[in-house]
């Protein structure tokens, strides 16, 4: 009986401390687990606090710019942008914008430029305009859809470029205007034996020497648009058609229509599906270097900005948007255009294939803008590297 009972004794004893080691092994457990999730926020803090400071020190201070091309040799700059609220409290009136950029290269170009996007109270007047100041040597290739990389030429120009609209909200989302544009070209030093400036009988291109342009007309605007700068839903759709005759002095007579449409879709969280069509046409005398031109920093991304040019210009892109972690995402686009002397010449041949990929860094939570890199390809080599603020539509 005794040893009975010194047996049950020290079994309860043998659970008492199982049960005792497995509680503090519990504790330790959870103890570890709070203590790495304290340090996981810890961090993570961390990271947001130095971000916030860096959102403000990118508010007063512009971005240092660089790159490097066989063309323009190193390129050295500084870029500026800013969204502000213009009315203190208003939750209505979307931000307004002001940017800045400034680049020179050791081959001897200058390009600076100042554009702002003026939002009145209660979203009732848009103004948009820029002005930009150009001084580069320009590598052409012809006009043309089937021009050739071969018959490139260079041509040295001085261009000062102003542009506005003032916007007036008629209907929801729906605005109409009076656009302006001026275009000076000057100091202008073709290529000997170029392409402008064929042999007798045959005429110059016109405009081959630049010339003073000033045109005016009528703009339309659809605006859905949740943001305008990062949109994540809705539609944005403008059509402007400017004349420049020569009763306002311009140089030569032509007239240019331009449509834009864009359609945003968000089909989960931040992902976004955005889309982009656009068409430029010209029409009359219009001169070399006003000519519809392929390429940039926006659309067809990788190809070198007029390497196509002439009288119409059609092209379309849809690019994906996705966040990747706090600050950071991601986008790949594809897009395809043509350039043609008429609609009428449009064909189903010589399309012109884009594609790429990019990263957006948050610079701006308070109104959800980004700093993005692109790096745009197409085929034979083509290729090109842009760094800029806001979405590239």
């Amino acid at each position: 009986m005794l040893i009975k009972k010194s047996l049950l004794l020290l079994s309860s004893l043998f659970l008492l401390t199982c049960s005792i080691l497995a509680q503090e092994d519990t504790a330790s457990v959870s103890t570890a687990t709070a203590v790495d999730a304290a340090l996981k926020q810890d961090s993570l803090s961390k990271f947001d606090s130095f971000n916030k400071k860096m959102e403000k020190l990118f508010t007063w201070c512009p971005v240092p710019l660089f790159s490097y091309s066989t063309e323009a040799g190193q390129t050295f700059g500084l870029a500026k942008f800013n969204l502000f609220d213009r009315y203190k409290g208003d939750t209505v009136t979307k931000p307004s914008k002001l940017s800045e950029v400034a680049t020179f290269s050791t081959k001897g170009r200058i390009n600076a430029s100042v554009s702002g996007e003026l939002v009145f109270k209660d979203n009732k007047n848009i103004l948009l305009s820029y002005i930009n100041y150009k001084k580069q040597p320009e590598y052409i290739f012809g006009i043309g859809n089937d021009v050739k990389k071969e018959d490139v030429e260079e041509v040295q120009f001085e261009r000062v470029k102003f542009y506005s609209t003032f916007l007036f909200l008629v209907a929801k989302n729906f605005y109409v205007g009076v656009p302006l544009d001026v275009a000076w070209y000057f100091n202008v030093k073709p290529d000997s034996g170029s392409f402008l400036i064929p042999e007798p009988p045959a005429q110059p291109v016109t405009g081959y020497d630049g010339g003073f342009y000033l045109g005016s007309g009528f703009s339309a605007a659809f605006d859905s648009r949740d943001n305008r700068y990062n949109t994540y839903k809705g539609a944005y759709i403008l059509a402007q058609l400017v004349a420049h005759p020569e009763w306002l002095g311009t140089t030569h007579q032509y007239t240019r229509f331009e449509l834009d449409a864009r359609k945003f879709f968000n089909p989960w969280y931040k992902h976004v599906i955005a889309l982009q069509a656009t068409t430029l046409s010209n029409t009359g005398n219009t001169p070399f270097y006003e000519m519809s031109k392929m390429g940039g920093d926006k659309q067809m991304r990788g190809y070198y900005e007029g390497a196509y040019r002439d009288k119409i210009l059609v092209d379309a892109q849809v690019e994906y948007r996705m966040p990747i972690w706090n600050i950071f995402g991601i986008t790949a686009w594809a897009g395809t255009g043509r350039v043609a002397p008429s609609y009428g010449k449009l064909s189903w041949d010589g399309w012109k294939l884009s594609y790429g990929g990019g990263i957006r860094i948050k610079v701006d939570s308070k109104h959800n803008t980004n700093l993005r890199l692109d790096f745009g390809f197409g085929p034979h080599g083509i290729s090109g590297t842009y760094i800029n603020f806001a979405e590239a539509f």
